[in-house]
Order: C-alpha cells, then sequence, then structure tokens
C-alpha cells in the first residue's frame, strides 16, 4: 500500500525495548500527521466536487470493467473476507500474538471498533454516491468515501502485521506481516474489480487506516509482552541435540 497504508505505522510500533517505548510517540506524531493531513486534503476535495469523481477515477473503473472478465468470482471471494467476522478474528488473533493475554486481545479489537466508527462517521459527513450501479458485480450499500473494506481490511491487516513483526522479528515473521498487508491490498482493489468504488476511495480508507493505527500502535505496544517467539528451524527447536 506505499505511503498510504499502515506498513509505516506497523514498523514503527513493532519491536520491542525501552528504545522503541521512547520514540514511540514522535514516530506516532511523525507518521499519523501526514497520513491525516493527506485525508483532510482528499476529503476536502471530494467535497468541493459534491462527490463526483476523479479524471483518474474514471480511468481506473474503466479499465476495471474492461479487464475483469473471469475475476468476478474470486474477487466476490476475496471482499468476502474484508467484513463481517474476519477482520474482528484477525484482529483478535493479533491482539492475542502481541500479548498473550486477554486484555491485549480486548485491546485490538477495541482499535478496529473504534477505527470503524470513525470511519461511519467520515463517510456519513461526506455522503459521497457511489460509481453507476450498471457497472456493479456485487450488491453494496451506503456512500462511497471512505472505502470500508479498505478501511476494515488495512486496520485488521496492520494490526496482524505489527503483532507479527513484534512477537517474530525474523524473517517468518516479516513473512507472514507482508502476507497480512497483502491480503488487506487484495480486498481494498476488490472493490474497484467489482465496480463499487472509486479508487479515491480506497486511498481514503488506506489514509485513515494508516493515521489511525500510528496513533493507537503505540499505545497497545505498552502492553506487556511474552518473549518473542524463536527464530529457529522447527526441527532445531523439537530436538535440541541437532546443530
Amino acid at each position: 500500500m506505499g505511503g498510504a497504508g499502515p506498513q509505516g505505522p506497523v514498523a514503527a510500533a513493532a519491536g520491542d525495548g525501552r528504545v522503541n517505548r521512547r520514540r514511540a510517540v514522535p514516530v506516532a506524531v511523525v507518521v499519523a500527521a501526514p497520513a491525516l493531513i493527506a485525508l483532510a486534503v482528499l476529503t476536502a476535495l471530494v467535497l468541493a466536487r459534491s462527490g463526483t469523481p476523479f479524471a483518474v477515477d474514471t480511468a481506473v473503473r474503466d479499465v476495471a470493467l474492461n479487464h475483469r472478465a473471469g475475476l468476478g468470482p474470486a474477487a466476490k471471494a476475496l471482499t468476502s473476507t474484508g467484513t463481517g467476522v474476519v477482520p474482528y478474528l484477525l484482529a483478535g488473533v493479533a491482539g492475542w500474538i502481541a500479548s498473550g493475554r486477554a486484555l491485549g486481545v480486548v485491546a485490538a479489537e477495541a482499535v478496529l471498533g473504534a477505527g470503524q466508527l470513525v470511519r461511519i462517521g467520515l463517510r456519513v459527513a461526506v455522503d459521497r454516491p457511489r460509481p453507476p450501479a450498471d457497472g456493479w458485480l456485487s450488491a453494496a450499500h451506503g456512500a462511497s468515501f471512505p472505502s470500508g473494506h479498505a478501511t476494515t481490511s488495512a486496520l485488521a491487516g496492520g494490526l496482524l502485521a505489527w503483532a507479527l513483526l513484534r512477537r517474530c522479528p525474523g524473517g517468518p515473521g516479516r513473512a507472514a506481516a507482508g502476507c497480512a498487508l497483502l491480503w488487506a491490498v487484495g480486498v481494498a482493489l476488490t472493490r474497484v474489480v467489482l465496480g463499487v468504488h472509486w479508487a479515491s476511495d480506497l486511498v481514503g480508507g488506506w489514509l485513515l487506516a494508516t493515521g489511525w493505527l500510528a496513533l493507537t500502535l503505540p499505545v497497545l505496544a505498552r502492553f506487556p509482552e511474552r518473549p518473542a517467539l524463536p527464530v529457529r528451524p522447527w526441527w532445531r527447536r523439537r530436538n535440541p541435540r541437532i546443530g
């Protein structure tokens, strides 16, 4: 997701040690401020146009509609994981991985839930119309900006990536965190493929998720944690005499 995704706050808040905790607040401000300022600018532009799509929105939609043959079923399957129980399940797993405690699970769920409330408030305030329904491959309801699927998957995927990097900072942890972020990007892109969102709706969701994670992950990082997971191959962990 580049700059408009959860990687920045995830990397900033991951890891352990007193140095990380001392830098948590300044890093949070450095990451959150640009994301939230960019979101404010984008929101103002959307409002100024009364919801009329940008030229890039129309161009991206045309490309998606002209090249999505055969992608409908896969896009519907992937997009279904970006709402409902799955994101909250991932957030709960993230809280448990990060702290190994029920309180950590509750805190991670609270981050996701509160982020949803912010997103819903922004969506109601902007009230941007969705793209024309004649291009939809999936049912959709409510206003268009910011994308609920993009925001939700970025929050859940970002939480999980942060927890994995925090508990298993080696190669396996980075690979798993990358998969979590790729899932979030994939879910968001399906909304354009299915014709129910403009591309700028996704950007708005990513910016909101980035800013929100940057503000909240340093708080989660203060929860006590278990020792980091070993990064040794499984066969060495099962038989200490090997190697």
